[in-house]
């Protein structure tokens, strides 16, 4: 194929990796990222029925036109002058195309703000059962407030599938659009009585180990839970919330009624169900199973609720979704064939990942007019005062990795950056929420300045720009670290160093000199850990950027990072340990008091 044809569907044939080396795609890495895409030879990309416009642009088209509100404002040439933002219709006699009128840039802090980065299943309280959830973010934010600070940044709270063991990765849901019911807290719940009270006790035994054991915080929660659903009084609030939510709420909660009785992978479910469409008989034979779950979500939704009046939370969505997981079943048809996404080599990562996240096909998610992506983000930004994009470069382009290939032997592909930003900026919009685009990694040059020039911040961190204080924007929330990057201790002390032997890696020394640089170069001459934590974040405190953020586990002086990348469960305790002392300790915790003193800028 041609390298224009190719191109026409998304192709990148060749970039330049971190190193500065030009890298070229490989004939049968080309042929095989097109055979996924289920493109023939010389077949011509489909036209696009998405259209970004503005007020008073002529029309794309004839055809009646009919905004999102359902207003029908007829046959016109030209847009309205008073468009109002939103998804509008253009109804021709052949298509129909969408118009997306949006803001040009996503809304900006009104201040400058400083907040705490949490892993919420980290975050744990005297009455936590065993994990940290959303009551624990509810104190946690209002202790945050008290402090003077703007935001918590938290860890991504989307669904995993029921399953007696929990999927512990934060980064690898079933659904970005639910929320994981492992965070409620059952006292919580209205009309909780004797048959919590009666669990609670023995689920807070739980909090000894620092290690988070999943399967029996759930199997305690959800043995409350399901009593909760049988005995408490329905309230009205539900049956809204579920009409609200409509299809794709019925859809998640099918899905989930269905992996309890078959299992999580739903390509090895009876054929009947193996879809949104074949499932509806299953569902309605299973009604109050389904409505179980999709109560469970309006349980979650009341407790987020809840958090987020005390301070604005920033969300945080992960770049893909487990490929047997209710996104994928329900958007299979838009996604790429047997294909993962991941990363090329770079500095930390020399043989390039792969995240076994499934892609969509870029012109298919066109032609599904970018439900899939709308939902995504819109349901993000729910309850939210921000939103943190991971791996923001996936809105350009994504590199996919073909089954049995080395990671390092994949290919870029490009999405229509235009109209996803587009949405983020408009869903944002409506929110009243700033955006930040996890910039990390192999990031091309107009990234950047395309990303600022819609409003959306960088995410710069003190291990990969060290002192220089240009790199540290305006438009930027900075931080020193990340959850798969080291902490401070344990750069300071070797214990990350030792965390990857114990886990089975050859210990990276060289790239662990290479973040720790930055870490002297702030703090020269200083030996103390302690110390060097504090002049880091005043390091970032004084900067230019307009948001600061310091993780939990800086500031607990923890050693162990949450995810060590390239391991397995067998390996590391990964997303499972629990920051060191109970929220009411880290409270009142005088070092981490000092912390917030220093991200006020001041001494």
């Amino acid at each position: 194929m041609s390298d224009a044809a190719a191109s026409g569907w998304g192709l990148v044939r060749g970039f330049l990796s971190t190193t500065g080396e030009w890298r070229t795609v490989t004939p049968d890495v080309e042929r095989g990222i097109l055979t996924a895409m289920q493109v023939e030879l010389g077949e011509p990309r489909p036209a696009s029925p998405v259209r970004l416009v503005a007020a008073g642009d002529l029309l794309p088209g004839i055809g009646e036109l009919v905004l999102e509100d359902g207003t029908v404002l007829g046959v016109l040439d030209r847009l309205p002058d008073d468009l109002p933002y939103g998804y509008h219709r253009l109804l021709g006699d052949v298509e129909e195309l969408l118009l997306i009128a949006a803001p040009p840039t996503c809304p900006l802090p009104a201040e400058r703000a400083w907040g705490w980065a949490a892993q919420l299943y980290a975050v744990r309280s005297a009455g936590s059962w065993g994990i940290g959830d959303l009551v624990d973010l509810r104190e946690l934010a209002r202790w945050s407030r008290t402090l003077g600070a703007g935001f918590c940044i938290i860890s991504p709270l989307h669904a995993v599938a029921p399953s007696a063991t929990p999927e512990p990765s934060p980064y690898f849901p079933s659904s970005r659009r639910f929320r994981n019911p492992i965070y409620l807290r059952p006292e919580a719940v209205s009309g909780a009585g004797e048959e919590v009270r009666r669990v609670a006790p023995e689920a807070r035994q739980l909090n000894a180990a620092r290690l988070i054991d999943r399967p029996r915080a759930w199997h305690a929660k959800a043995r409350a839970l399901e009593q909760l659903w049988r005995e408490a009084p329905r309230q009205s609030g539900f049956a809204a919330y579920r009409a609200e939510q409509g299809a794709g709420l019925e859809d998640w909660a099918t899905f989930c009624a269905a992996a309890e009785r078959f299992g999580g992978r739903w390509r090895e479910w009876p054929q009947e169900l193996r879809s949104p469409a074949g499932a509806r008989a299953f569902a309605a034979a299973h009604r109050d199973r389904v409505a179980f779950h999709a109560w469970l979500q309006w349980l979650i939704d009341e407790q987020v609720a809840g958090a987020a009046a005390e301070l604005p939370l920033i969300n945080d969505v992960a770049v893909g979704f487990d490929p047997e997981g209710a996104d994928a079943w329900s958007w299979q048809d838009l996604l790429a064939e047997h294909v993962t996404v991941g990363a090329p080599p770079d500095t930390f990562n020399t043989a390039g990942q792969d995240w076994n996240l499934p892609p969509f096909v870029p012109y298919r998610l066109q032609q599904a007019r970018h439900a899939p992506f709308i939902e995504t983000i819109r349901a993000s930004l729910r309850h939210a005062g921000g939103l943190r994009i991971d791996h923001v470069m996936g809105l350009f382009r994504q590199w996919w990795v073909l089954p049995g290939h080395n990671p390092a032997a994949g290919a870029y592909v490009r999405y229509p950056a235009k109209e996803l930003l587009a949405i983020v900026a408009l869903e944002a919009h409506r929110s009243n929420a700033i955006v930040i685009g996890e910039d990390l990694g192999t990031v091309e040059p107009e990234v950047r300045a395309t990303l600022a020039e819609h409003g959306m911040l960088s995410y710069r961190l003190l291990l990969f720009e060290g002192a220089d204080a240009g790199a540290y924007p305006e438009l930027a929330l900075a931080a020193v670290t990340t959850h798969d990057l080291p902490t401070i201790q344990g750069l300071w002390s070797g214990a990350d160093l030792e965390q990857q032997r114990r886990a089975g890696l050859v210990p990276d020394t060289a790239g662990s000199e290479i973040l720790r640089a930055p870490l002297v170069s702030v703090a020269p001459g200083v030996r103390e850990a302690d110390a060097v934590i504090l002049a880091a974040h005043r390091w970032l405190a004084e900067s230019a950027s307009v948001l600061v953020a310091a993780t939990l586990e800086d500031a607990l002086r923890v050693g162990e990072r949450p995810n060590l990348p390239g391991t397995t469960a067998d390996q590391a305790p990964d997303w499972s340990l629990a920051l060191p002392l109970p929220l009411e300790e880290i409270e009142t915790d005088p070092f981490v008091n000092q912390i917030a003193t220093v991200l006020r800028r001041g001494d």
